[in-house]
């Protein structure tokens, strides 16, 4: 099949990309504070999901800051010794212990906000986030198990033996993809070792090929018959009126 057929052949055909993906993120409850700290449970955990490249605030409970002693955020990443970062009220400072992240701070003060900030998150930003609020009525801690999403780079390559192929590229979690319309479709995977999994999806178009042509040899038969009916009638009608004249 000649290759203009074949790229006429791609262009009846789309591919969609499926991937969940959340945006950048605020506090789960923002900056709203209780004053029945006893109602509050001691220990919660959280799973985020975050997009590479934008900004995460973390929160702690939502106890006022008058009633916190202490405040220490733990942060467990892959490979990492765990970094810890502290707040004492009582002589306001701040202490960092194998803390190295630049792009991991305070949101604000400690003493007014102390919300984690993430920005920009990467792919290194994947694990376990704690914050710890020491107070008078007992110890409240805050977890978060933190994925970082990355959108993978697609791109469609033109048609090789009536095949076309969908290509993305270290996406994080792997890209879905699926065809309009629908036909046969191969899927690989390669896993790298930053978690990111490249997708290659291949689409025979031999099927849709094959149909887009026999399309136009229906329609060309059927305007075959169309004319041949045609110059019959207009045939029929001269050979009648020249019978008529030579009467």
């Amino acid at each position: 099949m000649h290759t203009s057929q074949k790229t006429s052949a791609l262009r009846v055909l789309t591919f969609i990309i499926i991937i969940v993906l959340a945006s950048s993120t605020s506090c789960m409850h923002g900056k709203q504070t209780t004053q029945n700290i006893s109602a509050l449970p001691q220990e919660v955990n959280t799973s985020l999901t975050v997009l590479m490249g934008t900004k995460a605030e973390l929160c702690c409970s939502p106890i006022p800051l008058t009633n916190v002693v202490l405040i220490t955020w733990e942060i467990i990443l892959r490979d990492r010794p765990t970094c810890k970062i502290s707040y004492k009220e009582d002589t306001n400072e701040i202490t960092k212990n194998n803390c190295t992240d630049e792009r991991i701070t305070w949101a604000s003060r400690p003493d007014v906000n102390p919300e984690l900030q993430i920005h920009p998150v990467a792919l290194s930003h994947d694990g376990y986030y704690r914050c710890q609020m020491a107070t008078p009525y007992g110890n409240f801690d805050h977890g978060y198990r933190l994925q970082v999403s990355v959108c993978p780079e697609v791109t469609l390559s033109p048609v090789k033996n009536r095949t076309a192929v969908c290509k993305a590229v270290a996406g994080k979690p792997a890209a879905q993809v699926s065809w309009a319309p629908v036909g046969d479709c191969v899927t690989e995977q390669e896993h790298w070792d930053n978690g990111t999994v490249t997708v290659w999806n291949f689409r025979d178009l031999g099927y849709s090929v094959s149909s887009l042509l026999i399309i136009c040899y229906v329609k060309l038969c059927l305007f075959m018959v169309i004319l041949v009916i045609v110059g019959c009638i207009f045939f029929k009608n001269i050979d009648d009126c020249r019978k008529v004249l030579q009467k």
